[in-house]
């Protein structure tokens, strides 16, 4: 009788890992809404996907942001402008050398990663992102927005 129960607690102990192993795996990206800036403008870049790892983000962890583009020009130099806000309100900006953040030249199919970490007293809560990739002549490539989140609790945090 006693192994009759033991054979019954095996499955329900590895069910019970298995749960707990995907509660503690970072969550896989998902694709993020993308929208132009201006709709129906033909921008030289065309972005074609946001991925944001991990998602929704963790105040003092680091995150990822990549956005795969693609482009018929030669772009060699420019910058990227971001300007941040958390519901309707404007919270950061900042700028960044193209090639810092891809492989230059930029032609065809390129990705831009770009990895922050946001300060742990950043409040959780919806933000969106205008991203305007510029050329050296500060010409618009492209101007998009997307969406992230910022959670409430860190997967650490309830271990």
């Amino acid at each position: 009788m006693a192994s009759s129960n033991h054979r019954r607690r095996v499955p329900v102990l590895l069910a019970a890992a298995a749960a707990l192993l995907v509660v503690l795996l970072p969550a896989p990206a998902a694709a993020t809404d993308v929208e132009y800036c201006k709709q129906g403008r033909d921008y030289p870049v065309k972005v074609s996907g946001v991925e944001i790892v991990p998602d929704p983000v963790i105040s003092g962890q680091p995150a990822t942001f990549k956005i795969s583009a693609s482009t018929d020009k030669s772009i060699s130099k420019g910058k990227l402008v971001l300007d941040v806000k958390y519901f309707f309100f404007h919270v950061h900006s900042e700028s960044h050398d193209l090639c810092d953040e891809t492989s230059c030249p930029a032609t065809g199919e390129f990705v831009l990663a770009h990895e922050q970490t946001l300060p742990s007293i950043t409040p959780p809560g919806s933000y969106t992102i205008t991203m305007k990739l510029l050329d050296d002549a500060n010409k618009e490539l492209t101007c998009i927005s997307f969406g992230f989140s910022i959670g409430f609790l860190s997967p650490l945090s309830i271990i």
